[in-house]
């Protein structure tokens, strides 16, 4: 083969080795991913960190990961595809019954992912603010939660709590203080990106990209410093 052959075949290689290989990932939960459009939000950041996320959104208003077992869906929709994560979400699950949920619906939607060879993780909420006194079971349950089960923790509920102690920056609550604003959104995302991608420099992402939904500079940046800790 001639040199020049040589070279063109190498950079051929190198160039399909350095594509990007994409992140398949199955939201399972209700409004707390779907509002704002959180996956599209993580879907952006990556792809502006040269990474790529391809999501689909299995969110129904007001379910439990109890409702999503015994609708069926998640389980036919794994039967068919593949995915390479499955982030699962319900409410805060301050209480009794939600841990249980977590604990025992969490137990069964790890195994079908096992089958399938998928990772499975809990996304972390927060509660409202009428109950923000819960906030210490919210975030004690999903750790017990996520050890239990040997499942990865998206901790969006530990962030959202250290933010909230800084005073004058963008809500993270939506007007019923319960729901994400777009900032809440914003920062979920993050913390799932990070946990997603934890070698990834999260200092350079440019607040400019990202004025969509954190209006705010220095609480975009205040998002950036936490997550990074």
């Amino acid at each position: 083969m001639r040199p020049l052959h040589i070279i063109f075949t190498l950079l051929w290689a190198l160039s399909i080795n350095s594509q990007t290989e994409t992140k398949k990932i199955l939201f399972l939960g209700n409004s707390l991913t779907y509002s704002n459009n959180l996956p599209k939000i993580l879907e952006y950041m990556a792809k502006n960190c040269d990474e790529s996320i391809k999501s689909t959104t299995l969110c129904f208003p007001n379910y439990a990961l109890e409702d999503h077992w015994i609708d069926g869906t998640f389980q036919k929709i794994m039967s068919k595809k593949s995915f390479d994560y499955v982030i699962a979400q319900q409410g805060p699950s301050s209480q009794p019954l939600g841990k249980k949920m977590l604990l025992t619906y969490g137990a069964k939607i790890k195994s079908v992912c096992q089958e399938k060879n998928t990772k499975f993780g809990f996304f972390m909420v927060w509660p409202s603010k009428q109950h923000y006194y819960t906030f210490d079971g919210v975030i004690a349950n999903h750790k017990e939660a996520a050890k239990v089960n040997q499942s990865l923790l998206f901790p969006v509920g530990v962030l959202w709590k250290e933010y909230e102690k800084h005073n004058n920056f963008q809500n993270l609550y939506d007007y019923d203080n319960f729901h994400p604003s777009t900032a809440g959104s914003f920062l979920a995302a993050l913390t799932i990106f990070h946990g997603l991608y934890p070698d990834k420099n999260l200092s350079k992402l440019q607040f400019k990209k990202y004025k969509k939904w954190v209006k705010d500079k220095k609480s975009f940046h205040l998002m950036i410093k936490l997550v990074n800790q």
